[in-house]
């Protein structure tokens, strides 16, 4: 990405792997294209710029924020809506399969610099963190009801955390003294049991909580599914993420076409056929000077896939 076009975006959100994403999707000027996150328009940006006058470009984002970006565009629809019902409001605008699929799995810039949206281990805000903001599961919610497996195995199994079991049990203790309610009083209650780096501890939790909060492993899956019904044959599918838990769930999806367990039959020893065919057999990682001048970048990996 130039340098020009970084600036462009950056008050709301630097696209990740822009032109590795967008030739991902072999665009045809005439075709109809779905980004699935839309945030700051970045991705979009771009993609319109390879569509014709008869070309359509239909964008997902549940963020309010997001459709301030939206740009006067009569190629443009605006979705505000999660991605997990891609097929639904397709279908409601009367398109049946599309030519390309995009999704940025990553949080914006924005969500995390916006203090009240309570994603950021930098500001003092309320424990939020919903990218819907009409939905009614909160973190402090989360925090604040689950017992003390749950919360152990979603610190654990969200967010890597090294001694999630000693996390979750400070956390029941702690919250009997007094509920949590921002993030400050979070910090300070669970500091006795952080360990290594403060800073990538608390990064780990947060992660975990924002996953949960938002069912971002589901909806991921769901969205997965749901490609496999609205591409075209030798359309393509894009996804950008930035943690080895989402990584391993796309590049499983697109090895085998599905998100349950591959079954094989016992006699012949067959499985059932991928409808995908895998482009990228290793993930394609942001260039030495996208990592330079976006430090977001570093964990992003793009996989791509095309339908059969």
């Amino acid at each position: 990405m130039s340098d020009e076009g970084i600036k462009l975006t950056e008050q709301y959100h630097i696209p990740v792997l822009l032109h590795e994403a967008i030739a991902a999707l072999n665009i045809k000027e005439d075709g109809v294209y779905v980004d699935c996150t839309f945030g700051g328009g970045g991705h979009s940006k771009e993609i319109l710029k390879h569509l014709g006058a008869n070309g359509k470009l239909i964008v997902f984002d549940q963020d309010e924020d997001a459709k301030k970006n939206v740009p006067k565009d009569n190629r443009v629809l605006f979705v505000p809506q999660n991605f997990r019902y891609l097929q639904r409001f397709l279908r409601l605008h009367k398109y049946t399969k599309v030519d390309g699929i995009l999704a940025d799995l990553g949080v914006s810039s924005h969500q995390f610099d916006t203090a009240e949206r309570g994603f950021s281990t930098r500001f003092d805000a309320a424990l939020d963190m919903r990218m819907d903001s009409k939905q009614t599961t909160t973190a402090a919610i989360v925090l604040n009801s689950y017992n003390e497996q749950q919360l152990h195995k979603m610190f654990e199994k969200y967010g890597e955390v090294t001694n999630s079991k000693t996390l979750a049990k400070t956390i029941v203790e702690q919250r009997l003294i007094k509920p949590f309610s921002t993030i400050n009083t979070f910090k300070q209650s669970i500091s006795a049991v952080v360990k290594g780096n403060p800073n990538k501890y608390l990064a780990q939790v947060f992660q975990a909580l924002r996953i949960e909060v938002n069912e971002e492993i589901k909806v991921l899956e769901e969205m997965l599914e749901q490609t496999l019904l609205v591409l075209k044959e030798n359309a393509r599918v894009a996804i950008i993420t930035f943690h080895s838990l989402e990584d391993r769930i796309v590049k499983n999806f697109f090895k085998t076409g599905t998100i349950d367990e591959v079954e094989v039959d016992d006699v012949y020893g067959t499985k059932q056929e991928n409808p995908l065919l895998v482009i990228t057999k290793k993930p394609i990682i942001a260039s030495m000077h996208e990592q330079k001048i976006n430090n977001r970048s570093r964990s992003a990996k793009l996989r791509i896939a095309e339908k059969k």
